[in-house]
């Protein structure tokens, strides 16, 4: 998921209690008057949580909410507010979070209200819209990575953040617990999938640094701060964020980049602003990414397929809802086809041990 800076009205059903709402923002020193006029937007999110844009006071303020029909598990606004509200004591790009609640009798479930951060976020349709140019993307590709780089270097202890995941066993888990959840989803037999699954059981590293990480680092998670791409002002999507291995992160932001070099089929299946010229191939991302960061990498092939495969489970997961009518939306009648790819892909990478010029 990513927000996009352009902010619609709210969807028929998703409306906030706005008196409930300012009373809220009012007790927690955030508006002087309750009786100042709300206006709501919402930004149009992907596949996750809900979240609207605040006007009140000449203030700007962001809600995030868990959707509608959230499974009980995921979606845990507290969590979410605790990561922001503490790291951004330690670590300037993050927004600034105000206030949170369990209560669900203001807008009907738990919420929180955080800062307004704006600027440039590069979605692939964005990207297309503005002729984002070679130069550009090298300035913009770098930023991103001093970014991804610094982030793993945070002291997540001195942040407070000890609590947050337990980095020990975390790759041995995230196999074990994505292979699970794989065929809990599936919907037909995709004989790539179980020895994709079967290898990674059996090539996980298991001596890696222990590092808070994100999970869905991507350029459209990003705030540049303006067009000139050399400063990220805030990430976003901080609900998947815990402790564990830099390089499972890593190996999750490769899986969602597709270059200018990939089969059609792997750009169209797996849309970014990547795949447009001036980006660096998967290869050159790790290349820096050790450079700057000091970290060998080793089991690249590993991280890669990792990143697939768990890019396929998520896809698997919608459109098995899908499939099921929990959800209606015409766009996730394809992502079995998706998730196939991704499977597909990791495979063929595994066969090749390199992860770039796959077919």
């Amino acid at each position: 998921m990513g927000h996009n800076q352009h902010t619609k009205p709210v969807r028929e059903g998703e409306e906030l209690n706005a008196k409930n709402l300012k009373d809220f923002l009012r007790n927690h020193d955030l508006i002087e008057d309750e009786k100042s006029e709300l206006k709501v937007s919402q930004f149009s999110n992907g596949f996750s949580n809900l979240t609207y844009l605040l006007h009140i006071e000449n203030k700007e303020y962001v809600l995030r909410r868990p959707p509608f029909a959230a499974p009980k598990r995921g979606h845990d606004m507290g969590r979410e507010y605790k990561v922001i509200h503490k790291l951004n004591a330690v670590f300037e790009k993050t927004p600034k979070a105000f206030a949170y609640t369990e209560d669900k009798t203001i807008i009907g479930a738990p919420f929180y209200i955080m800062s307004r951060v704006s600027g440039e976020i590069l979605t692939a349709k964005e990207a297309h819209k503005r002729s984002v140019g070679l130069t550009e993307f090298k300035t913009i590709s770098n930023t991103w990575l001093d970014t991804f780089v610094a982030f793993h270097d945070i002291d997540y202890k001195e942040a407070g953040l000890i609590d947050l995941g337990k980095p020990e066993g975390y790759v041995e888990r995230q196999v074990t617990n994505w292979g699970k959840q794989y065929l809990a989803a599936a919907t037909h037999d995709v004989p790539a999938a179980k020895k994709v699954m079967q290898w990674m059981k059996d090539n996980q590293p298991t001596e890696y640094d222990h590092t808070i990480i994100h999970n869905d680092f991507k350029y459209d998670n990003v705030v540049f701060k303006d067009d000139s791409w050399r400063e990220i002002s805030a990430i976003l999507d901080w609900e998947m964020c815990t402790l564990g291995d830099p390089l499972m992160d890593l190996g999750t932001s490769l899986g969602y980049w597709t270059t200018i070099s990939d089969p059609d089929f792997m750009k169209q299946g797996l849309q970014s602003p990547t795949v447009m010229e001036g980006n660096p191939s998967r290869t050159e991302i790790v290349e820096q990414y050790a450079l700057k960061s000091g970290r060998n990498i080793d089991n690249l092939t590993f991280y890669y397929a990792y990143g697939l495969f768990k890019i396929a489970v998520i896809a698997q997961q919608i459109f098995y809802r899908y499939k099921h009518g929990h959800t209606s939306d015409p766009k996730f009648a394809y992502l079995d086809k998706a998730s196939e790819l991704c499977c597909n892909t990791a495979w063929q990478a595994i066969q090749k041990n390199q992860i770039d010029s796959l077919f």
